[in-house]
């Protein structure tokens, strides 16, 4: 880890960008094929969403079963290529149509612009679900990260959308004090420093409160689908997201929770180094299969 350095960073945002371009491109590994990746721009009232579609290798099925993708980096960094070889392995994997919403990042768009990115996407999805060649009745949603807190803010609104829900290693609180914050302050991957950054050009002064942005915050989770939740051992996040299973499991989610001994944050971006990279897709897979196939 400490050989990755992002290239010639301008300021901390652009070092963190490129930090995670740089460990997605170092660390990732062969990227499977796919059978089609195409990119289309759903229409907003001031801006576009960027959506890039994987179909899965050797499927050519109408009325497929799809995944929406939420990607993480801080809320401030990632895009299609930084999670294009794990999306790839999801796809075939699960053999589910991956929609990877491109939502807008901070320091540029603050909250809400990507969570509003990622519901209006969804919408447009699941309207032109025929047109696309999906089963609107067989959704599911995944998120890494900050993708995760977006997921399960996501889920909130429009969960019964979703078949299921898998959150991978979730940002879900935004004081960073947890006793695995105090364990891993200065990494691996992440750094306190980072993080208070982060959540600052995030969240707007008025939204400090909000549970949409801050998941540990949320109470009602009464939409949200039976839900995966992925945790890395050395995380400074895993505290932050023990905390969210507990209060979905109290609030009634259906919830497994797997943890992944000696793995960091990130892990899933480290599939040429880390046998555990497989074997959590195929964990997300094999989640996917049984809530997909339990109301047939």
């Amino acid at each position: 880890m400490e050989t990755i350095q992002p290239f010639n960073p301008e300021n901390s945002l652009d070092g963190a960008r490129k930090y995670l371009e740089t460990m997605s491109l170092q660390l990732s590994g062969k990227k499977e094929p796919v059978a089609m990746i195409e990119e289309v721009m759903i229409p907003q009232e001031n801006h576009q969403i960027p959506v890039r579609i994987y179909r899965p290798d050797g499927k050519n099925i109408q009325q497929s079963s799809a995944i929406i993708y939420i990607h993480g980096g801080w809320f401030i960094a990632g895009g299609f290529e930084t999670h294009d070889a794990v999306v790839r392995k999801l796809a075939n994997q699960t053999g589910s149509v991956v929609f990877f919403i491109d939502y807008r990042l901070a320091p540029e768009y603050p909250f809400p612009a990507g969570l509003n990115d990622c519901i209006n996407g969804i919408k447009w999805i699941t309207e032109n679900a025929e047109s696309l060649g999906i089963d609107s009745d067989k959704i599911g949603i995944i998120g890494d990260s900050a993708g995760a807190a977006l997921s399960t803010a996501v889920s909130t609104r429009l969960g019964r959308q979703f078949k299921f829900q898998v959150l991978i290693y979730p940002a879900a609180d935004n004081q960073l004090s947890s006793k695995s914050w105090k364990t891993y302050e200065n990494g691996p991957v992440l750094n306190r420093q980072g993080g208070i950054e982060a959540w600052d050009w995030y969240l707007p002064e008025a939204e400090k409160d909000n549970p949409l942005a801050i998941p540990v915050l949320i109470r009602d989770f009464k939409d949200t689908p039976p839900t995966l939740m992925i945790l890395a051992e050395h995380d400074p996040l895993l505290d932050d997201g023990k905390l969210l299973s507990e209060n979905m499991k109290n609030a009634g989610v259906e919830l497994k929770t797997s943890l992944y001994k000696d793995m960091v944050h990130g892990f899933m971006h480290m599939g040429e180094l880390l046998e555990e990279v497989q074997s959590a897709v195929n964990e997300m897979a094999d989640f996917a299969h049984q809530n997909l196939k339990s109301d047939e």
